[in-house]
C-alpha cells in the first residue's frame, strides 16, 4: 500500500486492488506476513504486484521468472502478456531465449556494452535461416539421396523401416518446389517444414566465443 501511494494512488484504492490481486493469485493468507518470511518465489509475486498495481504505461522487468516454479512462472507470463495486450510497453532483461522467442516482439542483444543485434524477433530468426528443411518420407534412403543430387544437399537422415526423416539444404538457386519435383518420383513425401533457427542458436552464433551476453527484449502493443 505504501509503494502504491508513492505512485499517487489513494490508500483505499490501493488496498482494494491489492486484495483483488491477492485473491486472484491465491495469496489471501499472506496479508499479514512479512516479506522476509516468504520464499523467493512468493516474494517475487509480491514484488510483481507492487510493480504493476498503479497501471504503469512502461514496465521494466529484470529476470521476471527467476525463482518461480513452472506454475507460477506461467501465471506471471500470462499477466505480462495481458499487460502487453492492454497497451503497456514491457522491457525484459533476460538470459532466457525461450522467453524471448515466446513473448517478445523486438530484441536487443548486448555483449560487453555493445549492441550486437536488434530488431523484430521473427524477422531476425528468418534472416538467420539457412534454407534447411526437415523432410519425412516413405521409401528408400539411397533413392531419396540420389534424387537430391542436383537441387539439394542431404545433411543427415534417420530410417525406421521404410519410413525416414531427413534434413536437407537447398542448393544454390534451388527452391523447395524444385527439390520436391525431384523427390516425388523417388519417394513418398509425408511432410516437410523449414527449420527456422531458435534465438538460442542465433545468440551463440552472434556472440561466438565471447563471454555470455545479456539480453534486453521488448514487447509493444
Amino acid at each position: 500500500v505504501y509503494l502504491a501511494r508513492l505512485k499517487g494512488m489513494p490508500k483505499a484504492e490501493a488496498t482494494t486492488r491489492l486484495k483483488e490481486w491477492f485473491t486472484r493469485w491465491e495469496m489471501d493468507g499472506w496479508w499479514n506476513k512479512k516479506v522476509e518470511e516468504l520464499s523467493k518465489g512468493m516474494a517475487q509475486k509480491v514484488q510483481f504486484i507492487t510493480t504493476v498495481l498503479h497501471n504503469p504505461r512502461l514496465l521494466i522487468l529484470d529476470e521476471p521468472f527467476s525463482g518461480f516454479d513452472p506454475i507460477n512462472a506461467e501465471l506471471v507470463r500470462t499477466e505480462i502478456l495481458n499487460l502487453r495486450d492492454q497497451g503497456v510497453t514491457v522491457m525484459l532483461s533476460t538470459h532466457s531465449m525461450p522467453s524471448v522467442e515466446e513473448m517478445c516482439d523486438n530484441i536487443g542483444l548486448i555483449d560487453h556494452a555493445r549492441l550486437m543485434l536488434h530488431g523484430n524477433v521473427r524477422e531476425i530468426r528468418r534472416r538467420y535461416a539457412e534454407n534447411i528443411f526437415r523432410l519425412e518420407y516413405t521409401g528408400n534412403r539411397v533413392a531419396m539421396a540420389n534424387a537430391l543430387s542436383f537441387t539439394g544437399e542431404l545433411i543427415d537422415s534417420k530410417e525406421d523401416g521404410d519410413h525416414g526423416t531427413a534434413r536437407i539444404r537447398l542448393g544454390k538457386g534451388s527452391t523447395l518446389n524444385d527439390v520436391l519435383r525431384q523427390l516425388l518420383p523417388a519417394v513418398q513425401v509425408r511432410s516437410v517444414h523449414e527449420e527456422i533457427p531458435r534465438m538460442h542458436d542465433i545468440f551463440i552464433r552472434v556472440v561466438s566465443e565471447t563471454e555470455p551476453a545479456h539480453v534486453t527484449a521488448g514487447m509493444t502493443e
